[in-house]
């Protein structure tokens, strides 16, 4: 017995690489693969015909063997690993259908490597479409819900220690706006991963006088990658993509941290409905929210999986390597499927996470998250230096911890006594006064310039919508027109095959 692929090679593959190897990759790709490897298979044929590489009627009987092959669908192609990968049992089944003489003209002036790697761009482009899509619906979320959340004033938090008042509006304001820049790297993901690789051949182009260009268009590439050897070399387009979504996931991780740790009996600031939490075995009283830990959790899975995904290129050689085309990518698909996941529970996250505002505004009056606004008002209306008024503050502020009083239990004689230790004389403040810097609504309402101030939030909600709708516009535009070239790659086809009219059998493109 030989190699069903290669006469060069006089024994069959070993079992155990038919079982570990080539056998799984065959069951969890092929099926995913197999749109995109049409598409690729049908823009190739059409440029062979159009350059003359190979004869019409040859180019005609492949065009009706191909689109016979999408109208079966990947369950009529018999998987066999000993065929290896999913190419060389696609190209078996054409040749069972076209003969062997024709079926075999197909893989002219082209290799597995730039065919391998032009589906992965072409699988590439639409996962990160998805992504793209789905960190929009998210934030869209953020954007409507910080508008909701305006005027619910809280405690923001440094150190995780009060710091300053802020509101829930303004917290998922900066939210979506972590996420707007989410989006844009994921968009310049997407322009780099637009770059045909196809005619590259195993590393050094070919001999035919093929048109890379023609390739592209007819599969929606907006360029070709010029040089052939960094065109199966490379898979950066998923490193970076990767890197994003990884980005993506520590913003949603660190928010589920604050959710999670504000949700607590100790914090009470934010409650969730029922149908987003869980409860104990033994415990009755427990309301546990599963979800932000499954978040956390899931940060650290992508990152592991960016993480694999390098590991496994590093220190491969600068051209084609079944770890860097092959390990590398599997943990692309992986991370591209947990992400839209995670972004889903985020998603649902910020639609039915419910501010608590009676406690927020209890707690924010009463924990000196207002001695910033004291210490500007001495320096605005006192007269002292900023250092001084702060060690003034920070004086009143131990005086009233020492005496077990809240911030709204401060006066204007704690206030001149802090004062005489630090500057030596009495302010000599008015009680309204000293209540007009330690009103956390007033702290917030006065606070511009990017700040938590309503109209602030108002405004930056409404500029980030429009980013927003620019950018999810802009997703809908490229997706037409990969719709509209699948259409025009079909109807080529069809002309090619001699038949009036065929539907592609999958219009939106390979699933990961």
């Amino acid at each position: 017995m030989e190699s069903k692929i290669s006469r060069r090679l006089k024994e069959p593959l070993a079992p155990e690489i038919c079982e570990h190897i080539y056998g799984p990759r065959l069951a969890r790709d092929f099926e995913r693969v197999f749109p995109s490897l049409g598409e690729v298979n049908q823009a190739h044929l059409l440029m062979l015909h159009k350059t003359g590489i190979i004869a019409p009627e040859v180019a005609s009987a492949l065009a009706r063997g191909l689109l016979q092959m999408e109208d079966e669908g990947p369950a009529a192609v018999e998987l066999d690993p000993a065929k290896e990968d999913p190419y060389f049992n696609y190209e078996a089944r054409l040749m069972e259908i076209t003969g062997r003489d024709v079926g075999g003209r197909l893989h002219t002036a082209r290799s597995r490597n730039d065919l391998a790697v032009t589906m992965d761009r072409m699988r590439a482009r639409t996962v990160v479409l998805d992504v793209i899509e789905a960190l929009g619906r998210v934030r869209r979320s953020a954007l409507r819900r910080a508008v909701e959340c305006a005027d619910a004033v809280m405690p923001g938090y440094t150190h995780l220690q009060p710091a300053q008042p802020i509101t829930f509006g303004f917290y998922l304001s900066g939210v979506a706006q972590a996420l707007g820049r989410d989006m844009e790297r994921l968009q310049g993901a997407l322009e780099r991963i637009d770059a045909s690789p196809l005619g590259a051949g195993a590393l050094a182009g070919t001999r035919f006088p093929i048109d890379r260009e023609m390739t592209a268009a007819a599969l929606g590439f907006g360029a070709v990658l010029p040089n052939t050897l960094d065109a199966v070399a490379s898979r950066d387009f998923a490193w970076e993509a990767m890197s994003a979504m990884a980005i993506v996931a520590l913003t949603w991780g660190r928010v589920a941290q604050d959710l999670h740790i504000w949700s607590t009996p100790e914090f009470g600031l934010v409650a969730f409905p029922d149908r987003v939490a869980s409860t104990s075995s033994i415990m009755p009283q427990k309301k546990n929210p599963v979800v932000l830990e499954y978040l956390r959790g899931k940060s650290s899975h992508i990152i592991g999986l960016l993480t694999a995904s390098l590991v496994a290129v590093k220190g491969t050689n600068f051209s084609h390597a079944g770890d860097s085309s092959r390990e590398s990518m599997r943990s692309f698909w992986e991370c591209t499927e947990e992400t839209l996941r995670s972004l889903a529970l985020f998603g649902l996250v910020i639609d039915s996470v419910e501010p608590r505002t009676r406690t927020m505004l209890e707690r924010v009056r009463s924990d000196f998250s207002v001695a910033t606004d004291l210490a500007d008002g001495l320096v605005a209306e006192g007269g002292l230096s900023f250092r001084d008024a702060h060690h003034v503050v920070g004086g009143l502020v131990r005086i009233a911890l020492d005496a077990g009083q809240r911030a709204d239990e401060l006066t204007p004689a704690m206030l001149d006594r802090a004062a005489v230790d630090v500057i030596g004389v009495t302010l000599g403040w008015s009680e309204e006064k000293l209540r007009k810097y330690l009103d956390p609504i007033e702290s917030v309402h006065a606070r511009r310039n990017g700040g938590p101030a309503a109209a602030e939030v108002a405004q930056a909600t409404a500029a980030q919508s429009r980013h927003l709708d620019a950018i999810v516009a802009e997703a809908g535009a490229v997706r037409e027109r990969l719709a509209a070239v699948r259409r025009r790659l079909a109807h080529d086809v069809a002309v090619l095959a001699g038949v009036s009219a065929h539907t592609v059998a999958n219009p939106q493109g390979a699933t990961p």
